[in-house]
């Protein structure tokens, strides 16, 4: 059994908190995961999610104040002997269907296309890893039906820090992101964007903390 508390601070808005609570019942994972909505005018079912999933195969979601579930399945298929990674989503409340599907070329260069039905929007992601320990990767996005472009690079320390910063050119906004993922040091995210089409640009930031726990019995 594992439990994770991640607690999230934005410059512009109150902060807020997430807990999540996950066992392991063999083939599957059973998984709930509460806001700090759930506890803010005492125990309430408000922002509590249930989840099933098996790893690779499927995922299914239940947003218990809208009773609402969510479907989530995956499959790998090879084509002309590349692996081809297919995942099938669909959220019953929202009315939204979408596929998305990775083609790994070779080791360092990879494919990634998202379609969503309805609304027809359509994204194709490259992704070259660079180096000889692939710790800098480099993703331009095309977006089809808006016929623009988005771009991200990223880069992996050792010690598990890591550093990303991506451009969305619609939005004429840039991120920045700084990642920690340690056993020793901690987990947490800090992240800022700014909007390059204001005359003055005001960064948001936000804050993101992450603990771990292991729960045996």
């Amino acid at each position: 059994m594992k439990a994770t508390i991640k607690g999230r601070y934005e410059g512009e808005t109150a902060s807020s908190a997430l807990a999540t609570l996950d066992v392991n019942a063999g083939d599957v994972n059973l998984k709930a995961s509460m806001s700090d909505a759930t506890f803010a005018k005492g125990p309430s079912f408000n922002g509590l999610v249930l989840s099933v999933d098996k790893p690779g195969s499927f995922i299914v979601d239940y947003n218990v104040p809208k009773k609402d579930f969510r479907f989530q399945f995956m499959n790998t298929v090879k084509v002309l002997e590349k692996p081809v990674s297919l995942t099938y989503v669909h959220a019953r409340g929202d009315n939204r269907t979408a596929l998305d599907t990775s083609v790994a070329l070779d080791p360092v260069n990879k494919v990634t296309m998202s379609y969503a039905f309805g609304s027809g929007n359509c994204k194709v992601k490259y992704v070259y890893a660079h180096g000889k320990m692939r710790r800098t990767v480099i993703e331009p996005c095309y977006d089809v039906s808006k016929n623009v472009w988005d771009f991200a690079l990223s880069r992996k320390f050792e010690g598990g820090d890591s550093i990303k910063a991506t451009y969305q050119t619609s939005a004429k906004t840039l991120g920045l992101e700084w990642n920690r993922d340690s056993n020793v040091n901690g987990c947490f995210k800090v992240s800022a964007s700014f909007n390059l089409a204001e005359k003055g640009i005001r960064p948001k930031i936000m804050a993101e903390s992450t603990l771990n726990y292991e729960i045996s019995f």
